[in-house]
């Protein structure tokens, strides 16, 4: 461990003999300071990945943008690889989270809807992540092949079996569940990894609240008059 963050990670000191309180505070405070640091360096590799893409990109460019020593950043993360995977798994989990919690016995307008809405609003929160998560695999996934190869592969076949009982109780049309997941990642993404022509195409500095809330709506029509679900 550095100096650096011993100093910065160091519980306060004992006083009137109270060790348990003392210890007790020392170590909420210490995992506020891991908490506030890491998110400070996912948030800095963020936009140094974005720019820059994984081999453009440095730890200490990323420690810079992050305003701490170099030192501090590998006290966290041992390796750019193991900061990007960090990074890459937050939106993943993200991504993934709200579907995941989906049965069969869920309404699958509901469903749908919820799911194309938080993606909506991630491309609106999180446009950098979303974009480095598109150029690693337009780069052929180097660093992801295995996840998607098998992770990613098994949430979307569990996932499948729900779509496929959705159809056979009738609630929506028979419809390739992958493709469709795909036509929902894609188009959601859309305001993340192509936001410069969404804004051109527009006419907007920046995409607006009423933007995102007209993709929602939209992407949402589309998909379920697309599956046959009726909503309503």
């Amino acid at each position: 461990m550095t100096e650096d963050v011993r100093r910065e990670e160091a519980p306060g000191e004992l006083q009137n003999g109270d060790s348990g309180s003392a210890n007790a505070k020392g170590s909420s405070k210490t995992g506020q300071i891991r908490a506030r640091n890491k998110a400070r360096i996912m948030s800095a590799a963020e936009e140094v990945f974005a720019g820059k893409g994984y081999d453009g990109a440095t730890t200490a460019e990323i420690a810079l943008k992050a305003g701490l020593p170099k030192a501090n950043v590998h006290y966290y993360f041992s390796t750019k690889e193991a900061i990007y995977r960090a990074v890459i798994d937050n939106i993943l989990d993200l991504w993934l989270e709200p579907f995941q919690r989906i049965t069969e016995d869920d309404d699958p307008a509901e469903a749908l809807s919820m799911y194309i809405r938080t993606k909506v609003m991630l491309s609106r929160d999180r446009p950098l992540a979303s974009r480095i998560y598109a150029n690693e695999i337009i780069r052929g996934a180097p660093i992801l092949a295995d996840y998607l190869g098998k992770d990613l592969r098994e949430w979307v076949a569990e996932k499948s079996e729900v779509l496929r009982k959705w159809a056979d109780k009738g609630l929506m049309d028979p419809v390739e569940p992958a493709h469709l997941l795909f036509l929902i990642w894609a188009s959601t993404q859309h305001y993340a990894d192509f936001q410069a022509q969404a804004k051109a195409v527009l006419h907007h500095r920046d995409l607006t609240e009423d933007d995102f809330e007209t993709a929602v709506e939209t992407i949402t029509r589309v998909v379920l008059k697309g599956c046959g679900i009726k909503t309503g």
